[in-house]
């Protein structure tokens, strides 16, 4: 099965027509915010990400009207669906208000409880990452599969921190330490939906981190199962984005970096 000939082909579509059009919103924007709020000590939101999640909404409502949506900004609009549209409609915003190139617009569609189908999009690397369920990973049309590597200490991780780092520091702190010694490098790049699509494509090794929401990881995770990648918790129960903890890779990095957490 391919993106083309899946069931979930119309759906991908409109899914791809709403991350470019908040790509554009995104571009148009890069460089130029001049002011953000905080919504916590370090956690911002900018007039791009709003502009951003309108332009996403508009696009999902005018060819989904009945399907619930629920958004980083805009909170959840619950329509009683089965259907539930996952977005984040700029992940790295600290890093697209500082000029950091590294942030996307993340849509995801989760159909009665399970996530079926996945975007990301950076549109200043022009990267548009894609997946839907048994259809296989994409980026910018061409398949992508995680890395060979099966030795912790030949990987490169990614990993980020949350943002209620500072009421945990200790906590954070200790998994970063129990993993730098082991791994032969570490990245924190600071966008975990490109995070995961980066595990997905054989960039990074292996990813975790704490604290994130749903919207975060959900177009993600697809990406990174149907590249061949492993996801679960902490704890080792299989992945969903309202877990916790998120710990993905390829699978023998998966399991190694399990092995170090729970030592």
């Amino acid at each position: 099965m391919t993106l083309k000939d899946n069931k979930w082909k119309k759906d991908l579509k409109v899914a791809g027509e709403a991350a470019r059009a908040a790509g554009a919103v995104l571009t148009s924007m890069f460089g130029k915010v001049n002011h953000w709020t905080k919504k916590g000590d370090i956690d911002l939101v900018t007039d791009a990400d709003l502009m951003s999640e309108k332009a996403i909404m508009e696009v999902v409502r005018r060819r989904f009207p009945r399907d619930n949506i629920y958004s980083e900004e805009a909170g959840r609009h619950d329509q009683k669906s089965h259907r539930t549209w996952l977005v984040d409609p700029l992940d790295g915003t600290t890093n697209f208000a500082h000029c950091f190139p590294y942030f996307a617009a993340s849509i995801a569609l989760e159909v009665k409880g399970k996530v079926v189908l996945g975007v990301v999009f950076n549109p200043y690397m022009d990267e548009y990452f894609e997946a839907s369920e048994g259809a296989g990973a994409y980026l910018n049309n061409k398949q992508i599969g995680v890395s060979g590597t099966e030795e912790l200490g030949e990987a490169l991780l990614g990993t980020g921190f949350p943002y209620d780092i500072h009421d945990r520091p200790v906590e954070v702190i200790d998994l970063f330490s129990k993993m730098v010694v082991r791994a032969q490098g570490i990245r924190r790049p600071g966008a975990a939906a490109l995070d995961l699509c980066y595990v997905a494509a054989g960039r990074l090794d292996g990813f975790w981190e704490i604290g994130l929401k749903p919207w975060d990881t959900a177009a993600g995770m697809v990406i990174l199962k149907e590249a061949g990648g492993k996801l679960s918790n902490f704890g080792g129960e299989p992945y969903t984005p309202y877990m916790e903890s998120v710990l993905a890779g390829n699978r023998p990095i998966h399991d190694a970096m399990m092995e170090v957490f729970n030592a």
